[in-house]
């Protein structure tokens, strides 16, 4: 009898490890599942959990990137890749890229049913990355575009949604600089080392040749060459064939004497040399230009330069349903619905509250002079003066549609543990369906660490040898509960992930601002409003352990400066149980769910007035700079 506990998604998770084994022709790797990000390491593929529903696009995604990686461990040698590897980052990003497409394009030729799959997993990328909703070419990365335009050459496949636009915004420059080079792709598709170097000349095309460092085979022809001459050397008889015969003998009557007096020679030789070469190098410096350095990676932050990451492989973006299985996240559901029961009707008298304020602005004007529509009586009197004169008609069109979108930024902290995750699971809800009811998009997002102490970020730290002020030193996990263009139906169990024990740990709020910042920056509505529901200050145990006490405050107070100054995006903050006042200009504090029932609606509502002076009064702010 069979196991009706069984997950059902375990055969095809087999058939899919089995598959990706024969397909890298690799008996001995291992196939894991996991809801961490996938990777590969040493003989260890990991790839996206498959859950027990099984739905079509997870299934894709984990075909996708299996293949992915398979392809890569069939077609790439490690020791071709490294030799051509460039020294600057934006160089070896655009080389990383251009590789991968290589081995995903071999794979579309060998195994044409990879090609869809391989779609799946790019789709899922350009979604996960926004890549649709792109307008600029200076927003997109140039390295991926390179890497889609790569395999977009090689086999002749239009790419996914979004995709195409990140390559598109990116394809006259590229084609422009290199499109002569590019002509070449297919020619040197299955040779690796001759993809390279053809790789590193696209790099030189676009204008990072400055960053390539030596030529790899540049070096290996000097190699060459220095062995022939010293080949050479040895054999080249002297002029004299009678000192020859001389040292010849010599050197039979007294070998050890000999020997010692031409190591001697050949010391002095050699330092004669060196002594010569180091003045050729200093008169080389002085009279030319310095040598080129690799130009320093761009900053990790934004807001503040100086701000450092020690490492960012083990941080991941997720979504909530893919932290837990669907009946552990409905019965979370239930739990928080319960908490909600007294606040039906808070929903209702906060929409009305809302609806003045929130919904977008629609302006109209007027078409004239038509044969039909609404009967202009502006125009009465032309008809009257002259009656062979026709009616006039006019119809009112829609302009312009200022529309908004509110993300709102989740504490998922260990110090929100018990009510105050509740309250602000709560807000969530509810400020989410009644933005919605008002036409307005919404986002929900959150924020915590994937461990407590530091996870593998510590521990590559501690293996590294404990640099001193290494910066943040832990695993980020920021959490998308609801997408902006999701409906509220199809995501409502998310929240209850936030009743999950063991999701909340440490808070790193600087960084998780800046990535709510850039993520609205890239939708087009016209007005964007971020509000954040925190407890208070930034806490990570690890990284302030190694760093100055107020290093992640700092951090946070820049990243507020940076958005309230470049205005893109409205900035408003929620404190629960704690006075956020201190950080954001624009704030209120809840310490009781009850509070969402009455004063908070006028509160909340106050939040997007746009008078100051109103805003001002009800958010109990003193003076307010008047402008105008």
């Amino acid at each position: 009898m069979a196991n009706k506990s069984d997950n059902p998604a375990d055969p095809f998770k087999k058939a899919l490890a089995e598959a990706t084994k024969a397909m890298a022709n690799d008996p001995e790797l291992n196939v894991a599942f996991s809801v961490d990000p996938p990777g590969m390491a040493d003989d260890t593929v990991r790839l996206p959990q498959v859950t027990r529903r099984m739905t079509r696009d997870e299934v894709m995604l984990a075909r996708g990137t299996a293949d992915a990686f398979a392809l890569r461990l069939r077609f790439h040698n490690e020791a071709t890749h490294r030799k051509y590897t460039p020294q600057g980052q934006m160089a070896r990003d655009l080389y990383e890229a251009m590789e991968t497409a290589r081995c995903e394009a071999m794979g579309t030729r060998v195994m044409p049913g990879t090609a869809g799959n391989i779609d799946a997993k790019i789709a899922d990328e350009a979604d996960r990355q926004g890549y649709a909703d792109i307008k600029e070419a200076a927003q997109a990365p140039l390295a991926t575009a390179a890497g889609y335009l790569v395999r977009h050459l090689a086999t002749g496949r239009d790419l996914p949604k979004g995709a195409d636009n990140v390559m598109n915004l990116w394809r006259d420059f590229m084609q422009d600089q290199a499109g002569t080079t590019m002509e070449n792709i297919n020619d040197v598709l299955s040779n690796q080392i001759e993809f390279s170097r053809l790789a590193r000349q696209i790099i030189d095309d676009l204008g990072y040749g400055d960053q390539l460092g030596e030529d790899p085979d540049q070096q290996d022809q000097d190699q060459e060459d220095d062995a022939e001459d010293d080949s050479e050397e040895q054999e080249e008889p002297d002029s004299d064939g009678g000192d020859d015969q001389d040292q010849s003998d010599d050197m039979d009557e007294n070998p050890d004497d000999q020997s010692t007096e031409t190591d001697e020679t050949q010391s002095q030789v050699s330092m004669e040399d060196m002594d010569d070469m180091d003045m050729s190098d200093e008169a080389e410096m002085a009279d030319g230009e310095p040598p080129l350095e690799p130009p320093p990676p761009p900053p990790h932050s934004d807001a503040d330069p100086n701000y450092k990451v020690f490492a960012t492989e083990f941080d991941e973006e997720i979504k909530a349903e893919d932290l837990a299985e669907p009946a552990e996240l409905e019965r979370l559901r239930a739990y928080l619905d319960q908490q909600l029961e007294p606040l039906k009707g808070a929903v209702s008298r906060l929409a009305n509250k809302l609806q003045r304020r929130l919904q977008a602005q629609q302006n109209r004007s007027w078409l004239f002079d038509l044969e039909e529509g609404i009967l202009d009586a502006g125009r009465l009197a032309r008809v009257v003066a002259n009656p062979t004169t026709p009616l006039s008609f006019k119809m009112e069109k829609d302009t312009d549609f200022k529309d908004t979108i509110v993300t709102m930024l989740l504490d998922n902290s260990g110090s929100m543990r018990g009510r105050p995750i509740s309250i602000a699971a709560i807000c969530a809800d509810v400020l989410a369906r009644t933005l919605e009811r008002c036409q307005v998009k919404v986002e929900i997002l959150g924020f915590t660490t994937r461990a407590w102490k530091g996870g593998q970020s510590r521990e590559k730290w501690l293996a590294d040898g404990r640099a001193q002020t290494p910066g943040r030193l832990n695993d980020l996990r920021h959490i998308i509960y609801k997408g902006a263009d999701a409906p509220w139906r199809r995501t409502r169990p998310n929240l209850g992930l936030m009743m999950k024990e063991g999701l909340l740990k440490e808070n790193i709020d600087g960084e998780a601002l800046e990535w709510a910042h850039r993520r609205m920056c890239n939708r087009p509505e016209a007005r964007r409003i971020l509000m954040v529901i925190s407890d208070g200050a930034p806490v990570d145990d690890s990284t302030l352990s190694v760093n100055s006490a107020s290093y992640l405050e700092k951090h946070l107070r820049d990243v507020i400066a940076m958005v309230e100054k470049r205005k893109a995006v409205e900035l408003i903050a929620i404190g629960i149980g704690h006075d956020v006042t201190r950080y954001y200009e624009r704030a209120v504090t809840i310490t009781d769910v009850d509070q969402l029932a009455g004063a908070i609606t006028e509160q909340l509502a106050a939040l997007f007035d746009p008078d100051p002076r109103a805003r001002a009064r009800l958010l109990g702010i003193e003076r307010v700079k008047r402008t105008g």
